[in-house]
C-alpha cells in the first residue's frame, strides 16, 4: 500500500532534481552551496529510513552547517522580466488561483476517498498521502496549462527555495526538537513549574494556562509541533484528560490551534513571518508579525472558549 515511504521518496526526487538544476546553474556564484544543500535534503528524504540513527545525526549537523554557511540563497532572477509577469498575470486573472486551490481539496477528497476504499493508501497515512497526490497533480495541471515544459516546476521551485533558504529546513527541526525535549522530560519540568500557579481548581483556569501555555512555548520554539508535546504532557494529559475528563481529541486539536497563534506572532517561525516579508520587499521585515497580531489574540481567545465548550461535554 501507498503510504509515507512514497511521499518521502518524491520529496527525496524534488530535492535531487533542485540540486542537479542548482549545478547547472553556471550564472549563480552560489550553485555549488545551493547544490549541497539540495543535494544533502534529498539523501536525507531518500535513504534516511536506511543509514541508521548515527548516520542522520551527522546529516543533520552536515545540513545545518551549509545552510549556516552564508554561501547559499538566491541569485538575481533575470529568467522573465517584471513586465511579462505583470502581462501574464493579467492575462489569466483570478484563474492563476485555480492549481493552489486544487491541493487542499484533492487532500480533502483523497482523505475521505482513501479511507472509504481501504488498500490502496495506509488508512492512519491518508491525509498525507492525499497531500502529496493534490501537490503533483497541481503541478501537471500547470504544465499542461501553461505550456511550460515538464522542468518548469523543478526550476520555479529552486528559485522559490533558494529564496527561502535555510528557513526551509525550521519546521522539520524544530518539530524534531519538540520530540526531543518531550523525550528529556521537559513536560514534567513544566508541569511542575506550573503548578505553582494557582488556578484554584478552576477549568476555565486550567484551559486557559494551557492554551496561552501552547501560544508561549509556540513564540519561543517557532513551531507548535515543537511546543505541544511539552504542553500535553505537563497540563493537557494529566489536568485536561485525566483530570477533568476531558475529550482527549477536543484537547489535542484545539491546543494545536492555539498554539498556531503564537506562530502568527513570532519572529522564530521565520519562513511564515520573516520570508514573505523579504519576498514582498517590505521596509519593515517585521511587517507580517505586526498585521497579524490582533487576529492572534482574538483566535487565542476564541479557542480558550471553543475548548472550554466543547471539550468536557458541560
Amino acid at each position: 500500500m501507498i503510504g509515507l515511504e512514497q511521499v518521502y521518496q518524491l520529496a527525496g526526487l524534488m530535492f535531487a532534481g533542485f540540486a542537479i538544476l542548482s549545478l547547472k546553474d553556471r550564472t549563480d556564484k552560489r550553485r555549488w552551496f545551493n547544490m549541497m544543500l539540495w543535494a544533502l535534503i534529498a539523501f536525507s528524504f531518500l535513504f534516511g529510513d536506511y543509514i541508521g540513527g548515527v548516520a542522520n545525526a551527522f546529516l543533520a549537523i552536515a545540513i545545518v552547517v551549509v545552510a549556516a554557511s552564508g554561501r547559499t540563497g538566491a541569485a538575481p532572477d533575470a529568467s522573465v522580466d517584471e513586465t511579462t509577469r505583470i502581462a501574464g498575470a493579467k492575462r489569466f486573472g483570478n484563474w492563476l488561483f485555480l492549481p493552489a486551490l486544487m491541493v487542499p481539496f484533492i487532500a480533502l477528497a483523497g482523505t475521505i476517498f482513501f479511507k472509504l476504499v481501504p488498500g490502496i493508501v495506509v488508512g492512519s497515512e491518508a491525509t498525507l498521502v492525499s497531500l502529496a497526490l493534490g501537490a503533483l497533480l497541481a503541478a501537471l495541471v500547470c504544465v499542461l496549462w501553461f505550456r511550460a515544459g515538464a522542468v518548469a516546476p523543478f526550476r520555479e521551485g529552486v528559485r522559490l527555495m533558494d529564496g527561502i533558504g535555510w528557513a526551509v529546513l525550521l519546521p522539520q527541526m524544530l518539530a524534531a526538537l519538540g520530540v526531543v525535549f518531550a523525550l528529556a522530560g521537559m513536560g514534567k519540568v513544566v508541569g511542575d513549574l506550573l503548578g505553582y500557579v494557582d488556578t484554584g481548581g478552576s477549568l476555565l483556569a486550567q484551559v486557559a494556562l494551557y492554551c496561552c501555555g501552547m501560544a508561549a512555548f509556540t513564540v519561543l520554539m517557532g513551531n507548535a509541533f515543537a511546543a505541544f508535546p511539552v504542553m500535553f504532557t505537563a497540563i493537557g494529559a494529566p489536568l485536561l484528560i485525566h483530570g477533568h475528563h476531558g475529550n482527549p481529541a477536543a484537547v489535542a486539536a484545539i491546543g494545536m490551534l492555539a498554539g498556531f497563534c503564537g506562530t502568527l506572532v513570532t519572529p522564530m517561525a521565520a519562513n511564515f513571518n520573516l520570508v514573505p516579508a523579504a519576498l514582498l520587499e517590505l521596509k519593515d521585515s517585521y511587517g507580517v508579525i505586526r498585521a497579524q497580531l490582533p487576529t492572534a489574540a482574538l483566535m487565542l481567545v476564541a479557542n480558550i472558549l471553543l475548548l472550554y465548550f466543547l471539550g468536557f461535554g458541560h
